[in-house]
């Protein structure tokens, strides 16, 4: 379809196919590193489905507050166990990690996946006492995203937010109804409106920053830069970095990606 192309990260990608079994592989190794110090929950129920699960990763000491991140893959593909590693830049700086899987299209629709994130914080907070943060990458930025918009957290959760971070989202679903993804995503025009941050305002006063490779797609780019200007946030474009590497940082306790979500 038009748009097919537009919304293609690996096709533009070199190296594309490698990437997730590195993720894997990486990720195994540091959730075996947490299990073995007993400083890991693996699969805690958030919901009925047998998606609905997250890995909770705990700090040497009181955690300074939650830190979760949301996958992406376009709301078709992945799990938890993918990203683990992901983690390591909060879990070192004292921040409890929490990484949810979710249930997937065409199965449910992407507002119920919506829905399943808003309940996963709700459980994932009630274990962590303190401040949340939260970053999400691709199809995960657009579920962070949607957190930041006043109604769908609990009051009392939504007030615990410090620090919103979408990398690479998609932030207006409307272009997807261009591409032949939604086959599966079984959109129409008002159900992506309706699921699109940025025809939507973030919770006054929260901070958010929009994340993105300064070498992915151009529409990823356009996304990111939509979603900045609809909400008068912080805009980070890296130079050199694309649609599968620019999340790397968050392995890095040192790295600028981690400093901004903890400032």
């Amino acid at each position: 379809m038009e748009l097919d192309d537009a919304y293609a990260n690996a096709a533009h990608i070199p190296g594309a196919d490698a990437y997730p079994d590195t993720w894997a592989r990486q990720a195994a190794a540091f959730r075996e590193g947490l299990i073995e110090q007993g400083l890991a929950e693996l699969d805690v129920e958030y919901g009925d489905s047998a998606r609905q699960r997250f890995d909770l990763f705990l700090p040497r000491g009181a955690p300074k507050g939650l830190f979760a991140f949301v996958h992406g893959g376009y709301w078709l593909r992945f799990d938890k166990s993918v990203w683990s590693h992901l983690g390591a830049g909060m879990l070192q700086r004292g921040w409890a990690v929490a990484m949810p899987s979710y249930d997937l299209a065409p199965q449910v629709e992407i507002a119920r996946i919506t829905w399943q994130i808003a309940r996963f914080f709700e459980v994932a907070g009630q274990m962590v006492a303190g401040p949340i943060r939260m970053a999400g990458h691709s199809a995960g930025g657009h579920l962070v995203a949607r957190m930041a918009v006043p109604g769908v957290l609990p009051r009392a959760l939504a007030e615990r937010l410090a620090h919103v971070m979408p990398i690479s989202p998609v932030a207006d679903l409307r272009p997807l109804l261009k591409t032949s993804m939604n086959a599966q995503f079984k959109m129409d025009e008002a159900a992506a409106a309706a699921e699109s941050p940025v025809l939507k305002r973030p919770i006054d006063g929260l901070p958010v920053t929009v994340w993105v490779g300064g070498d992915e797609r151009p529409a990823f780019l356009d996304q990111a830069q939509w979603l900045a200007d609809a909400w008068g946030c912080g805009h980070v474009v890296v130079p050199g970095q694309h649609h599968f590497n620019v999340i790397d940082p968050l392995a890095d306790a040192d790295s600028d990606m981690v400093k901004t979500l903890l400032s």
